[in-house]
């Protein structure tokens, strides 16, 4: 049978050809067939091509298919006829379950141009399933007392057929006791009870054996069987009875648990014990039953246990006994009907198919981008859904069926505006309250390669440390690039140049992929302490886009240099040093001086000096200072002592694991008639014009001093206004912190110190301190306390240790200018979060004690990446 319903028609319709031609044009019309189940391959069903307006020679120029959701295979059309017959066996019952309508829906798409039909192929029951019953056999124990026409239910059978082959009689075998009776309930069925016609004696039958048969109404009739096994017991003389053999009740989907349902109530003509009650769920009760509802066997309350849903079952059937305590017990039984009413508790879903995406900006209005199908699973008015399409956007929805639109352009598009559309659909049922849900669709237009690579930042600094392994990852550059697919794959390289005598590439390489900046070489401190280059990244667009962007690797100090020994004179040499002493000089009379460098920098070049236990024994009238090197006597000269001192200086920088260098010196006591050279020229490298600076540095220091405290009175008056001022949310926070990449230090801990010459104004050019630090609150700098010594009459002072905590990093630069040696200070750091203090370096060449002070030291300029630059000059 062939029925034609085109969509959007008056029923009062002219002329069957003139719709039939208006429904091909718009290409939402709807084809119905039907066709019996079970059918074989290749049984004819329509001539689809014919009855949708489509010429046999362009189903395939067009791309004729179909599609239908769940049963793809089911039907098929041979396109060189265009007729649709059965491709595989369809179980009318897998489609549809006991549903009394069941459809195959078919979507027929055809393109150029595109149209979109919609065919309904109704599938016809066939009695091709016999009726079932759950189980082979059941039994009933039923007590000799029972009286006449005492009814005993018994579980019916099902057909999975629907209508008339579905329709159920049942038959029992021939029997002296019982006949069959049949209970037609609501829209449920028939269902068989037996009733007792013939009291029962246990002695003469204590078990009967009966078959109930059930018979289909299909032609031919199918039948099925189960056999009843009746155990007669012998006791207790009435049984429970319920005051309704069958109750009907009605509740909401989505009721909470423990939502009483009903309360039932049965009643026992006996006495005492035998007439005490227990409910319970039938054994006919299924599994999935007795998990929703939950009986109080005490009471025969019923509430709800699990979730309802609608969707799930709209109908429970619940078969109670009711059974006293007497001996046989006796059992009552009735049926709890429980119909499920639907709440809108289910949103509509939304299906986006056929996507023809990129679209071009050149795309005409009305072409078609997408297939849309929606659906609701709840029934009535919340299963009604209605589909719209947000925002503003140059597209528009078309309803092509029930509950199918297509996404078309509405007007003309232009990638230089737009080159991507985000488009929301909504779909909304008709339940209240109202359920939604969304389906999000991005139409992108085509892309060109305009975007070249950028990099996060213009300029990285990474930290290294010196004696780096060869090839070990020091940094990873990263660039992101706007465009798409090849033309946002994005490589790295190195811009070549000359770094000193060699090229860049025989110190660092980058990975083309991953942008991993390696070093392919060990880096040395000494050699280089700022290795600044540029790294590329290119996209694989046609023509390729790149950008660069700069590193800046400081090379880190580590302790791998010994002190070195400055010889006497200004020439070269080394070796022991020999100075004649007067017998007659005074206790903390300086008459020599060890003089050493460290190639390193920071803590690792801050030198200590001490004397050997085995120079001069116990009572050795010299001693050197712990800091300056300068060896004084620490008593008056006198004829005990031997003619000839022979001292081993110690001189040991404060890395980690510290180097040392061992400096002899060789003093001749000699008459005071004999005159020894002056202090200063012992001294390795001293000259006259040493002697005239002391006054200068002198003013240099008081000018340095006042300037100091000038800076701490402001502190401390800005300190004051701040603390009176009103209180605010954070009145001390972190600045905001600037990336700096480590990979060998790995802690913020860790400074780097770089030489510039900075102008003062007068006097020799000074050596500035460049200290990256961590963005802190700023904190009170700890002072270094010194604490004096009188030996022999001779006051010197050095500096207490720090505590074991801090850690330094200071940079130490030996040299000479007009035989004045200009020393930089050193930072000392504390652990993380810890505060930023100057600890002193000594090599002073003055002729006299000099006190191990804490050198002052200002800060002078901030830069955006977290660096701060510390100037002192060691007077």
């Amino acid at each position: 049978m062939l029925v034609y319903r085109p969509s959007g028609l008056k029923a009062s319709c002219l002329l069957l050809s003139f719709l039939l031609l208006t429904a091909w044009e718009t290409g939402s019309c709807q084809v119905h067939y039907s066709v019996p189940e079970e059918a074989k391959h290749g049984t004819f069903v329509g001539r689809i091509a014919q009855d949708l307006g489509l010429e046999l020679a362009e189903l395939v120029p067009r791309l004729f298919r179909m599609a239908s959701k769940g049963s793809e295979d089911l039907l098929e059309v041979n396109l060189q006829n265009g007729i649709l017959f059965v491709n595989s066996r369809i179980d009318r019952e897998e489609l549809c379950g006991r549903s009394l309508e069941c459809s195959i829906h078919l979507e027929v798409i055809v393109e150029r141009p595109l149209q979109v039909f919609h065919v309904e192929v109704e599938v016809k029951d066939i009695n091709d399933n016999p009726p079932v019953f759950s189980v082979s056999e059941q039994k009933l124990s039923i007590p000799e007392s029972r009286l006449l026409d005492s009814r005993f239910p018994l579980e019916g059978a099902s057909d999975a057929d629907v209508g008339e082959n579905a329709m159920l009689t049942y038959r029992l075998s021939s029997n002296e006791f019982f006949i069959l009776d049949i209970i037609n309930k609501k829209d449920k069925g028939k269902f068989p009870v037996l009733v007792l016609r013939k009291l029962l004696d246990r002695e003469e039958n204590p078990q009967l054996q009966l078959l109930l048969t059930a018979t289909d109404g299909g032609t031919p009739e199918l039948t099925g069987s189960v056999s009843l096994l009746i155990l007669v017991l012998d006791a207790n003389d009435n049984a429970p009875v319920f005051d309704r053999s069958v109750y009907e009740i009605k509740i909401y989907e989505n009721s909470a648990n423990q939502t009483l349902i009903i309360r039932l109530n049965a009643s026992d003509a006996d006495e005492e014990i035998n007439k005490e009650m227990i409910y319970s769920f039938s054994s006919l009760v299924s599994p999935s039953i007795r998990k929703k509802f939950l009986m109080n066997e005490r009471t025969g309350e019923i509430r709800v246990n699990d979730v309802i849903d609608f969707e799930d079952s709209n109908t429970y059937e619940i078969h109670v006994d009711v059974t006293d305590k007497g001996y046989p017990p006796m059992v009552g039984h009735c049926t709890v009907l429980v119909e499920i009413l639907d709440e809108n508790d289910n949103s509509p879903e939304v299906a986006i198919t056929s996507l023809s995406l990129p679209v071009r900006e050149d795309a005409q209005v009305g072409t078609v981008i997408a297939s849309i199908s929606v659906s609701d699973r709840d029934s009535g008015a919340n299963g009604q859904v209605a589909c719209s399409l947000t925002p503003h956007v140059p597209f528009k929805l078309l309803s092509t069926f029930k509950n199918y639109y297509s996404l078309v352009v509405d007007s003309a598009l232009d990638r230089e505006s737009v080159a991507n559309y985000g488009l929301v659909v909504t779909v909304r049922d008709g339940g209240s309250p109202s359920l939604s849900a969304t389906a999000s669709v991005s139409v992108e237009v085509a892309d060109v390669n305009d975007n070249a690579p950028v990099f996060a930042q213009p300029e990285y600094t990474v930290f290294v440390k010196e004696n780096n392994p060869p090839g070990c990852h020091i940094f990873t550059v990263s660039a992101r690039d706007a465009d798409a697919q090849e033309n946002a794959l994005v490589s790295y390289s190195l811009v070549e140049r000359r770094v000193g005598e060699r090229a860049l590439s025989s110190y660092v390489s980058v990975h083309a992929e991953s942008g991993k900046v390696y070093a392919l070489q060990p880096l040395d401190h000494e050699e280089l302490e700022l290795l600044q280059f540029q790294v590329r990244a290119r996209d694989a667009g046609v023509p390729p886009l790149g950008s660069n962007v700069t590193l800046q690797v400081f090379v880190l100090d580590e302790n791998d240099n010994a002190p070195a020994l400055l010889p006497p004179g200004s020439g070269g040499g080394g070796g022991a040093v020999s100075q004649p002493v007067a017998r007659s000089v005074g206790a903390g009379h300086v008459v020599a001086k060890v003089r050493a460098v460290d190639a390193d920098s920071g803590y690792n070049a801050w030198l200590s000096y001490e004397l050997q236990p085995e120079s001069g024994g116990a009572r050795s009238p010299f001693r050197v200072g712990l800091y300056t090197g300068e060896i004084s006597t620490t008593r008056a000269l006198d004829e005990a002592d031997a003619p000839r001192q022979r001292l081993l200086v110690l001189v040991k920088d404060h890395g980690e694991p510290a180097l040392a260098s061992t400096a002899t010196v060789l003093l001749s006591l000699v008459d005071s008639g004999q005159a020894p050279k002056t202090p200063s020229q012992m001294s390795i490298g001293s000259t006259g014009p040493e002697a005239a600076l002391v006054d200068v540095n002198v003013y240099l220091i008081i000018a340095i001093c006042a300037v100091s405290s000038l800076l701490v009175l402001t502190l401390l008056l800005y300190t004051a206004l701040r603390c009176s001022a009103p209180p605010i949310e954070r009145a001390c926070g972190p600045l905001k912190p600037t990336l700096v990449c480590s990979s060998a230090v790995g802690s913020w801990s860790c400074s780097q110190q770089r030489r510039q010459r900075v102008c003062s104004g007068e006097g020799p050019p000074k050596t500035d301190l460049m200290a990256f630090s961590p963005s802190l609150p700023p904190c009170p700098v700890p002072e270094v306390e010194v604490e004096e010594q009188s030996i022999g009459g001779d006051h010197s002072r050095k500096p207490r240790q720090p505590n074991p905590d801090w850690r330094y990093s200071a940079s130490l630069r030996a040299g000479m200018h007009s035989s004045v040696h200009l020393e930089e200070a050193g930072i000392l750091r504390a652990g993380p979060g810890g505060p930023d203090q100057q600890w002193p370096t000594v090599s002073s060449a003055t002729p006299e004690p000099e006190a191990e002070a804490e050198p002052p030291c200002r800060r002078t300029s901030q830069r955006s990446r977290g660096a701060v630059w510390l100037g002192q000059k060691r007077l």
